[in-house]
């Protein structure tokens, strides 16, 4: 048979794709715009149907109906990672959450700690040889289609076929659906005064022939925007986001210094414009893999001069980051900062941040704490801790005493904490 005959015969409905699905069925879905909208939205309609159902992904973009509390009996999402669409479902108790650091997901789903009955992703077009590109989520999803007793493709025309291990075979699939409507596009996040001085002080310490990850979020594009002048920049990432398409272009990313795959832009899912997602077709340069390879801090350091930038909500004086939750209330999810933070520890010449505003609330709250507020989830720990950035400065802490990280962290608070931020070591006997 054909690879083209087997295609057709593995073309069904959205409804139709739904009857791979059993009762007590753990499906897989990517990373952001990896969803596939045709099958969850079908999902979403037929939920009634089904009886304890879940939906495991790291970051919903689109609030499906099936996110519904009144109807989690029969199908509930399960978040590593909270975003806009599934963060009030996580603080409501309705959407429940696995606690994970993302390079950990595919070794847990691969040893049955997570389960995966079900695969349900977006992919390229098939190619002549039978094979589909999960090109905008790798991430665990690959791991997931090794142990999936189903696999259900939303084909789209819309999105790329990317080299690396993002493959899929049409052998290997149970049924397919296809669309055609754009990829979503997620634009780039604000970016004001605050993260533009945050930006500075990172960018100033980057040097030429660095590999970068940078993390989503106002304050990594800000640095982002500022290194249009360097040189011989290098990608090991997980996200590849329109930041780094326009350092493509100004051709301050080449990836000639790498030192671990050299030449080639590493990352496991992509978010950001139908340019990027046009970029990433059939490009040579960039290969999509699994966050146990891409975000493994033991192959991501082999690159010499990695520079991980990776934002927090709150911090102590001792260098504890609480970059998930505001207090007990969940916000995020660990992702791969812990990943990238001990990666480029380990990296010779590498640099780790922890970028932050000083303040919160219009300089009402200082973000930086004398203790974490109680119950805060913490995501990075006080021994990986390196560099820390506000708009008041670069703290470095790997190395230093504990009274001498207080001091390092009151200088680069807000001033109008700064007197009561001393108070609150003095009372921990850290001055």
């Amino acid at each position: 048979m054909s690879f083209q005959t087997l295609y057709q015969s593995k073309r069904v409905s959205p409804d139709d794709a739904l009857d791979q699905l059993r009762n007590g069925d753990f499906i897989i879905v990517p990373t952001g715009v990896g969803e596939p909208p045709t099958l969850l939205a079908a999902l979403s309609e037929q939920r009634r149907r089904f009886r304890d159902i879940k939906v495991a992904q790291i970051l919903a973009v689109r609030k499906f109906d099936y996110f519904d509390p009144e109807t989690a009996d029969h199908v509930r999402h399960m978040a590593f990672f909270f975003g806009g669409a599934s963060r009030a479902g996580g603080q409501s108790g309705a959407i429940d959450f696995i606690p994970c650091s993302f390079s950990d997901i595919p070794v847990m789903i691969q040893r049955g700690q997570i389960p995966a009955d079900v695969v349900f992703s977006m992919a390229s077009p098939m190619d002549e040889k039978g094979f589909f590109s999960l090109s905008l989520g790798a991430d665990y999803t690959m791991a997931a289609v090794a142990k999936a007793r189903a696999i259900v493709l939303e084909v789209n025309p819309n999105v790329p076929f990317a080299y690396g291990n993002c493959h899929v075979h049409i052998s290997q699939v149970s049924a397919l659906v296809e669309s055609s409507e754009p990829v979503l596009e997620v634009g780039l996040p604000k970016i004001g005064p605050v993260q533009q001085a945050i930006g500075k002080y990172v960018a100033d310490m980057i040097d030429d022939g660095a590999t970068l990850q940078i993390g989503y979020g106002g304050i990594p594009d800000a640095v982002v925007m500022q290194l249009a002048g360097k040189h011989d920049l290098g990608i090991h990432t997980e996200m590849i986001g329109d930041g780094i398409l326009t350092l493509i272009e100004s051709g301050a990313i080449t990836n000639r210094k790498k030192t671990y795959l050299p030449g080639k832009m590493v990352a496991t899912f992509a978010l950001g414009s139908k340019k990027l997602y046009q970029f990433m077709e059939r490009n040579p340069t960039l290969e999509m893999h699994p966050a146990d390879f891409t975000n493994d801090p033991y192959l991501a350091a082999q690159n010499d001069k990695l520079v991980a930038i990776n934002a927090t909500l709150q911090i102590d004086l001792l260098g504890q980051c609480g970059s998930e939750s505001l207090g007990p209330i969940p916000y995020s999810g660990t992702g791969g900062q812990v990943d990238f933070v001990r990666a480029a520890n380990r990296s010779r010449d590498g640099k780790a941040f922890i970028v932050l505003p000083a303040t919160a609330k219009d300089d009402t709250l200082t973000r930086i704490v004398p203790t974490l507020t109680p119950g805060t989830h913490v995501t990075t720990g006080k021994n990986d801790i390196n560099y820390v950035v506000t708009e008041f400065g670069v703290a470095q802490l790997r190395g230093k005493s504990a009274k001498q990280r207080a001091q390092e962290m009151i200088a680069i608070a807000h001033p109008d904490f700064r007197a009561e931020l001393t108070e609150g070591a003095r009372r921990l006997n850290l001055l």
